[in-house]
C-alpha cells in the first residue's frame, strides 16, 4: 500500500474529496518522512511544521464542508527559497546576503495559498542560484536521495532532494539555464520550465522561469493549473490564458519528433546517457512518431558570450558588498563573478547578443518537427560536495548546453527519467516544444510516461 506521504497531488485530492483520507494524515506522514530524511538530505529552509499541521486543519474543515479553496487545497507544497513567502528572509544561498523577512508572497506563493496549499518549507539553492550543485556557503550540503554521495543537482537542489525523498507531491523550483531541468533529470523526477512569461514570477529577468518539481506529469499539469493565474507584477507575463491543464491524453503517432544528441559545446553526452535517451526515441517510434536526427545547433561562441554576460550581471551585484560580505561568498562562485571586474562594455554588449543567436538558433532547429528530445544532462550526477560536474568555475557551464537554449529562446522544455546508470542513478530525457506549447510538451511527457522502460522504486532512507 502506498505511504500517504508517497501519494500524488491528484490522488490526494481525490481522497479528500471522497473523506478516505484527511490533509491532517497527509501532514503528519510527510512530516514524519521530512524529520527522518532532513539530518542526511539538508533539502530544507525555513521549515515549519506547526504551521503546516495549522494550515492541514483549516483544510480538513473546508474539505468537510465541501468547501475546498481551489485545486490544491490540503496538499503539500514546498517552494524554492528564492521564491518570496510573506515573512520569511530570503538568502539566496549566500551567507552574504542579509536575512530581511519578505514583505509579500511573490506570485507562485501567492497562487498556491490562494488554492489551499499547504507549505510545509522553502527549499534549499546554491549561493545566488549559480551552481548547479546543492553546495551553498548558507546552507548545509544538499544531497540526493538516490544516492547520498551523489549531487541532486541545482540551483533547484533542495526542491529535487525533497520530491525524490517523499516531502510531499507538489515542489516548485525556479530555472535561467536548466535549474528545475537539472537537479529534475539527476533525482528521476518531472521538471517543467514553463514558456516564457507563462507562469508569473516577480522579479522577472531574461530567460527567468519558475516551475513545477513533481514525480509525475499530472501532479506538474495540476500545479500548473494553480501557478499559471494571473499576476501584474510580472512585466514580462504572458496574456493569461485559460487551459485545460489535466487534458493529457494525446496519441504519439503522427508526430515528428527531432533527436538531437550533439549540442554543439560543452561536456561529451556519455554512453549510459546516449544509450537510454536512444532507447526513449526507439519508444516513441514504436509509438507512431517519426524521429528525425537534428545537428548541432549551438556554438561555444554563444555560451562564453553568456557565460560573460551573467558574469558581469553578478559582479555588478557582488562589488557593492563589503569585503567582509564578499569573503562569506562561496569562493567557487566569487571567483567566477570577480574575473568581469576588468570587462569592457563591448565585452558585456557582445555577451548578452549572444541571447539573440541562442533564441534564433533554438527557433531555427524547431522548424519542421513537433518537438525535440535530448539528454538533460550529458551525464548521470556528479560529487556531492562539487560545485559542478567539473569544478572548475573557469568551466561552470559544460553540463547546461541541452538545457539553457530553450530558456533565451522562451519555449517549453521538460525533464522526464528515461533510464538509470550503472551505479542505479536517474538520466533525464529532455522535451523541448514550439514557444507557448506548453500543454503539447506535458501531453508527450505523459504518453511517454505510459511507454517508457518500467521505473524503480523511489528511494527510501537505510537505517
Amino acid at each position: 500500500m502506498t505511504e500517504l506521504a508517497d501519494l500524488s497531488a491528484v490522488d490526494l485530492v481525490e481522497g479528500y474529496r471522497g473523506r478516505r483520507i484527511s490533509p491532517v494524515e497527509v501532514i503528519e506522514a510527510v512530516i514524519r518522512r521530512a524529520d527522518a530524511w532532513e539530518p542526511r538530505l539538508n533539502a530544507l529552509w525555513a521549515y515549519d511544521p506547526e504551521g503546516a499541521r495549522a494550515a492541514a486543519r483549516e483544510s480538513e474543515a473546508r474539505w468537510v464542508k465541501g468547501e475546498p479553496l481551489g485545486a490544491i487545497d490540503g496538499v503539500p507544497v514546498t517552494i524554492k527559497e528564492n521564491i518570496a513567502t510573506k515573512g520569511t528572509p530570503i538568502p539566496l544561498g549566500c551567507a552574504a546576503v542579509e536575512l530581511v523577512p519578505a514583505t509579500a508572497d511573490a506570485p507562485p506563493s501567492a497562487r498556491t495559498r490562494e488554492a489551499g496549499g499547504v507549505i510545509i518549507a522553502k527549499t534549499t539553492m546554491p549561493d545566488y542560484g549559480m551552481l548547479s550543485s546543492g553546495l551553498s556557503s548558507f546552507h548545509k550540503l544538499a544531497r540526493n536521495p538516490w544516492d547520498l554521495s551523489a549531487n541532486p543537482g541545482g540551483s533547484s537542489a533542495g526542491a529535487a532532494a525533497a520530491a525524490a525523498a517523499g516531502y510531499g507531491p507538489l515542489h516548485i523550483g525556479t530555472d535561467i539555464g536548466g535549474s528545475i531541468r537539472l537537479p529534475a533529470g539527476w533525482c528521476g523526477l518531472v521538471g517543467l520550465k514553463p514558456s516564457a512569461g507563462r507562469l508569473p514570477i516577480d522579479p522577472p529577468f531574461i530567460g527567468r522561469a519558475a516551475g513545477p518539481m513533481t514525480r509525475c506529469v499530472a501532479d506538474t499539469a495540476l500545479y500548473m493549473s494553480v501557478l499559471s493565474k494571473p499576476d501584474r507584477r510580472d512585466t514580462m507575463a504572458l496574456p493569461y490564458e485559460e487551459l485545460d491543464w489535466l487534458d493529457l491524453e494525446r496519441p504519439v503517432a503522427g508526430l515528428k519528433i527531432g533527436l538531437w544528441m550533439e549540442a554543439g559545446f560543452g561536456q561529451p553526452v556519455g554512453d549510459e546517457t546516449a544509450a537510454a535517451v536512444r532507447q526513449a526515441a526507439a519508444v516513441l517510434a514504436d509509438a507512431g512518431a517519426t524521429i528525425v536526427p537534428i545537428r548541432p545547433f549551438l556554438t561555444p561562441t554563444m555560451i562564453e558570450g553568456l557565460d560573460r554576460f551573467w558574469r558581469a550581471r553578478g559582479y555588478e551585484d557582488v562589488s557593492r558588498l563589503t569585503p567582509e560580505q564578499q569573503a562569506r561568498i562561496l569562493p567557487y562562485i566569487f571567483d567566477w563573478i570577480v574575473t568581469a571586474k576588468e570587462f569592457s562594455g563591448r565585452d558585456v554588449y557582445t555577451g548578452f547578443a549572444q541571447i539573440e543567436a541562442m533564441r534564433n538558433a533554438i527557433h531555427g532547429a524547431l522548424e519542421g518537427v513537433d518537438f525535440l528530445i535530448s539528454p538533460t544532462a550529458p551525464e548521470p550526477s556528479y560529487p556531492a560536495e562539487w560545485a559542478s560536474p567539473f569544478n572548475d568555475p573557469q568551466r561552470p557551464f559544460e553540463h547546461i548546453a541541452f538545457t539553457v537554449s530553450a530558456n533565451m529562446g522562451g519555449q517549453p522544455a521538460v525533464s522526464i527519467n528515461c533510464g538509470y546508470a550503472g551505479n542505479g542513478l536517474p538520466i533525464g530525457l529532455q522535451i523541448i516544444g514550439q514557444r507557448f506549447d506548453d500543454m503539447g510538451v506535458l501531453r508527450l511527457a505523459h504518453a511517454f510516461e505510459a511507454i517508457r522502460p518500467q521505473q524503480r522504486p523511489w528511494p527510501r532512507l537505510s537505517e
